[in-house]
């Protein structure tokens, strides 16, 4: 059930009955010259509203910006440093607590470590502060890694590879641009760099060559049933 669509009595009637809300999170970022900026963003709803049709939860209006520090410097991406996302995800935390909702994931589209480690920080100290409360922060590659990496052509595959030009083909194939040859940059990620678009200038990670759009409807499948049976954990526990 799509949060944005519900009303006021909507929310009056479903508070409280420990419903699970999922809270999507993505980023404005680069995602090759092939991919749309909102690639994260996209992604994670998509696969938050597949999830919700088989555990049924409340998925929450998608958070747009995240945290982004390899792409930080390529053209399209827009950052929120991890002080400002600790401090919205809480913010969300503790609003849909005070409106009842004890049950929140948070799932995101983004894998930045950064990026998750300040959602998990946020969730850490609401959780601490308020027991009854029940959060957990889901990053989608992982889900993904554990549900779906024999469908996958590219070791290593990662950003705007393989992987999410597939699930663009499926999900939005008229936004999908030519695919560029596949690029394996070298491991910024474990570097502090001023410039780390220099040693990743085509902002891929993978073989996007290797999508298609029938690998994508697999790939989002497998990542929905993934992330539903982490709600029906919520439902149950």
């Amino acid at each position: 059930m799509e949060m944005k669509w519900m009303t006021m009595e909507d929310v009056r009637i479903l508070a409280g009955s420990g419903i699970p809300v999922i809270v999507p999170f993505g980023t404005v970022e680069e995602h090759g010259p092939h991919l749309p900026l909102s690639t994260d963003t996209l992604q994670a709803y998509e696969i938050a509203l597949r999830s919700s049709a088989i555990t049924p939860a409340i998925v929450a209006p998608p958070i747009h910006y995240g945290q982004c520090s390899s792409t930080r410097n390529h053209p399209g991406t827009i950052t929120l440093t991890g002080d400002t996302l600790r401090a919205l995800s809480g913010d969300l935390i503790r609003s849909f607590s005070r409106q009842g909702f004890k049950k929140i994931i948070l799932f995101s589209g983004h894998a930045g470590s950064i990026h998750m480690a300040a959602l998990r920080e946020a969730a850490q100290m609401n959780v601490d502060k308020d027991p009854s409360l029940e959060v957990a922060v889901v990053c989608d590659l992982d889900l993904l890694r554990e549900s779906a990496a024999d469908l996958l052509e590219t070791p290593g595959d990662g950003h705007a590879g393989e992987i999410e030009t597939s699930r663009i083909l499926y999900l939005y194939p008229d936004r999908v641009g030519d695919p560029p040859e596949e690029e394996y940059p070298q491991s910024v990620h474990k570097r502090v760099v001023p410039d780390p678009e220099r040693y990743w200038p085509g902002g891929v990670c993978g073989n996007p060559r290797a999508a298609s759009p029938e690998k994508g409807r697999l790939l989002v499948e497998r990542t929905a049933m993934a992330l539903a049976k982490i709600t029906k954990s919520f439902c149950e526990g």
